[in-house]
């Protein structure tokens, strides 16, 4: 059974799943950031001399601090995307390897024996691969972003990186008279190529202005003996 406009309400909220929608006012063009591919990248990191590994890294020990008594947490954590080296698979050319440099850089503060608030700045620097992942080939980038942008303009702009990150822990370690605060960090990467692209959608014209429940007066609030009532029996 159809829908027809006497019945449907062209406003946000759930279909009616017993019938199909009537047809659109108009069909509008609209531009908006489309994902052709993501992934998720979980790491936890501890410090470690030596060369990085999945789940070391040298740069999370500070340098010697001046008398630390207690570290008291990590703040402003903040990802850059320095590089991306891309490889076509032989497979499938749509499909690339990737190969990721980024940079994390966060805050932790602690508490010297002069009860002073002090911060030491952090930046691990990173590499990560994806073995496959489906970006646009270079016709759809230029299309979208103009023959004038370079190579290196585009992969940055189309792969995008988001993180959530936090200090799991921060331990304040002896080394030969000197003092270092050593973090364990983990944090979640989610990589995304994304490409602002034109969309044909199909439109019941513009959203109405919602009615106004704010200004209506409020309920009477159901007395406990009335909800008692009404309960069911306890089994």
């Amino acid at each position: 059974m159809s829908i027809n406009f006497n019945k449907f309400v062209p406003r946000p909220g759930l279909v009616n799943k017993q019938g199909q929608l009537p047809d659109p006012y108009e069909l509008v063009c609209i531009e908006v950031p489309k994902i052709f591919d993501q992934c998720l990248i979980k790491r936890c990191l501890v410090y470690a001399p030596g060369p990085d590994t999945i789940t070391t890294d040298r740069e999370l020990r500070s340098d010697p601090l001046i008398s630390p008594r207690s570290y008291i947490r990590s703040r402003d954590f903040n990802i850059t995307l320095n590089s991306i080296e891309k490889y076509p698979l032989r497979s499938n050319p749509n499909y690339k390897k990737l190969v990721l440099h980024y940079t994390i850089s966060f805050y932790a503060d602690y508490i010297d024996y002069n009860g002073v608030n002090r911060s030491e700045f952090y930046e691990i620097n990173r590499t990560d691969t994806i073995y496959k992942f489906y970006c646009p080939d270079s016709i759809a980038q230029i299309s979208a972003y103009g023959a004038n942008s370079s190579a290196q303009d585009l992969d940055a702009s189309i792969v995008k990186l988001e993180m959530v990150a936090e200090a799991l822990d921060g331990e304040l370690n002896q080394v030969d008279d000197e003092c270092y605060l050593d973090i364990t960090l983990g944090y979640f990467l989610i990589v995304k190529c994304e490409l602002h692209v034109q969309l044909l959608v199909p439109a019941y014209g513009y959203c109405p202005v919602p009615e106004e429940f704010c200004c209506q007066e409020e309920e009477p609030e159901e007395s406990p003996c009335v909800r008692f009532w009404n309960a069911p029996t306890p089994q």
